[in-house]
């Protein structure tokens, strides 16, 4: 095992776990400000890729094929709002119809191809990983930061404002929240609305850097979206207490997801593995705060 090889992957890293930080920000409103289970995220997470490569390929201005690409995202939000609310539909089961819907939308949307590509030098690529060692503006390191740096400021200041308070407050007590006058099912479409708008902008994003989008992209998403926010947590959950240090957790928290997946990796493991790989590392995280209250349990009972 060559040490120069780990540390060439490295930046490739990082640019992607910035880039899956994104998605995990929209995983982390739905997952822990809104406390509904939303599994649209793998449909999505192909959805604002295959949009913004399809119009750009059609001769869209990027920047108008990445703002349509979060607004079909939020579309995929708003379908699955309306399934729970207006249809009385489970969320983990509204997210699973959604996500199977947007697998022959996103197929429709592609021309019925499993993939399409698009070439850094024909196409004004926001981020491309031809330059990801490269010192320059164009590093997708820094544009993913810039974009998370804007993001989390413009999260930060919504969920400031009274409509996003509301939208805190039915994640927090749904009950009170009603009780209060706050209609909990419009917060509830408005919270996957912009949960999957934000999906889709890192699925846009991915797809430029990967230079191609797959109908399949998105498939296993929701767990390096949990992954990077529950490694947030246990990593950071007593340290980081404002909104925003949360939001830069879960960023910082898909970073290291996908240093620890190249590490593994480098190790040797088999590609085809990275799936089961994926699962042990949530289950593990999940299970650390657990086996960290039952040690102080231990311990308090010991002392006593």
């Amino acid at each position: 095992m060559n040490l120069t090889s780990l540390l060439n992957a490295l930046p490739g890293a990082v640019a992607q776990g910035l880039i899956w930080g994104i998605m995990a920000i929209g995983v982390y409103i739905t997952y822990r400000v809104l406390d509904l289970a939303d599994l649209t995220v793998d449909g999505t997470m192909a959805t604002g890729g295959a949009v913004c490569v399809m119009l750009m390929l059609n001769g869209w201005n990027v920047w108008l094929a990445l703002l349509c690409a979060i607004v079909a995202g939020m579309l995929a939000g708003l379908v699955t709002g309306v399934f729970h609310t207006a249809m009385g539909i489970p969320p983990i089961l509204s997210g699973i119809l959604t996500q199977l819907s947007l697998y022959s939308v996103n197929l429709a949307i592609m021309d019925f191809k499993a993939n399409q590509g698009i070439n850094v030098t024909k196409y004004p690529l926001i981020v491309s990983q031809r330059n990801v060692r490269a010192l320059a503006p164009d590093n997708p390191i820094f544009i993913a930061l810039l974009f998370l740096t804007a993001l989390i400021g413009i999260l930060y200041w919504f969920f400031g404002t009274e409509l996003g308070s509301s939208l805190r407050s039915t994640g927090a007590n749904e009950a009170m929240s009603r009780a209060q006058g706050i209609n909990t099912n419009i917060a509830k479409i408005l919270g996957l609305m912009i949960s999957n708008g934000i999906v889709a902008l890192s699925s846009a994003l991915l797809a430029h850097y990967q230079g191609f989008v797959d109908v399949n992209m998105g498939r296993g998403a929701i767990v390096i979206g949990l992954a990077a926010v529950i490694i947030s947590q246990v990593m950071f959950g007593r340290v980081f207490r404002n909104f925003a240090l949360k939001l830069v957790g879960v960023a910082v928290g898909a970073v290291i997801y996908y240093i620890v997946i190249q590490v593994v990796l480098w190790l040797g493991l088999n590609t085809n593995l990275l799936k089961l790989l994926s699962a042990l590392i949530v289950a593990v995280f999940l299970a650390v705060p657990y086996w960290r209250d039952r040690a102080g349990q231990r311990g308090g009972r010991n002392h006593a």
